[in-house]
């Protein structure tokens, strides 16, 4: 690696439950949820270029260039900082789409972790997290760097310790789209706010997402998946679907109820992070 070009990982994140506790005056929704990186990511390459032109190499399909999270997280600190200088992005899209495992957001983050380095603008972290929620209420918790237990819109965050463990995550292949699930007449917005120490202390079995029923009345793959993932444990969905998971504190465990599922399906492992695998490059 040179000083002009950076690989950047973006990982995947699981919501290990997700309540829905009032909504604000603009219409957007009070959450609280625990938020838990993997070892499932995105790959993004950086070259820097010194004509301040930002663009993107490849074609990824259904996200036009101009639309596409990393392209927006770039223009957005080269204005923020007055930075000259450009970039040519590179992602190799390795997570569904609406899949709820936080893959645009985290591209956007890890390009904002990876220019800001790069182009030595000098941001902490904390302001790149306050640019990062002009993207997408997810966007902060993958700049934070840590598993957080997250409240307000999603960009109140505390670190949080989670067990080490491996997690089963099917794709029921379908796109769920966020505001359908939001707007839908049914969903819960009353789950009685809970504390960080009840998450910490209490069987994880308990907690639950409130998107999940609507997105299975919605979306009857999604229901199928849950179901047969829920013969091998406590099977949930992650953020505003479509992926389900389940966790497994042993790999073996979890490798041989991979076997089992139905071909329709794509299904596969991934391991529990700790901490952002870009995070040493962010200043406190």
């Amino acid at each position: 690696m040179n000083n002009t070009s950076l690989q950047c990982l973006a990982p995947a994140k699981l919501n290990l439950f997700l309540h829905v506790t009032g909504r604000r005056a603009d219409g957007y929704h009070l959450l609280q949820t625990a938020f838990q990186l993997i070892d499932r990511s995105d790959s993004l390459h950086i070259q820097t270029r010194n004509d301040g032109i930002l663009r993107r190499t490849n074609t990824i399909a259904g996200v036009p260039e101009h639309d596409d999270l990393i392209i927006r997280a770039a223009r957005l600190l080269q204005s923020h900082t007055g930075c000259r200088l450009g970039a040519d992005l590179t992602l190799d899209k390795r997570l569904p789409m609406g899949g709820g495992l936080g893959g645009g957001s985290s591209d956007a983050a890890s390009t904002l972790i990876g220019l800001n380095h790069l182009w030595g603008c000098g941001l902490k972290r904390q302001q790149l997290m306050d640019l990062g929620l002009q993207l997408g209420a997810d966007v902060p918790f993958f700049l934070f760097g840590h598993n957080a237990f997250a409240e307000g819109v999603g960009e109140k965050l505390q670190a949080i310790e989670t067990p080490e463990c491996w997690y089963l995550v099917i794709e029921p292949g379908v796109q769920v789209p966020t505001p359908a699930i939001f707007s839908a007449k049914e969903l819960t917005m009353d789950t009685k706010p809970v504390k960080i120490t009840d998450f910490s202390s209490s069987a994880k079995k308990n907690w639950k997402n409130d998107l999940q029923t609507v997105a299975c009345a919605l979306f009857p793959q999604v229901d199928e998946a849950v179901k047969w993932l829920s013969t091998y444990g406590d099977a949930k969905m992650t953020g505003s679907g479509a992926c389900v998971f389940c966790a497994f504190f042993d790999e073996n465990s979890a490798n041989e109820v991979l076997k089992q599922v139905p071909g329709h399906w794509a299904a596969w492992i991934a391991k529990a992070l700790s901490q952002h695998p870009m995070a040493h490059l962010v200043q406190t």
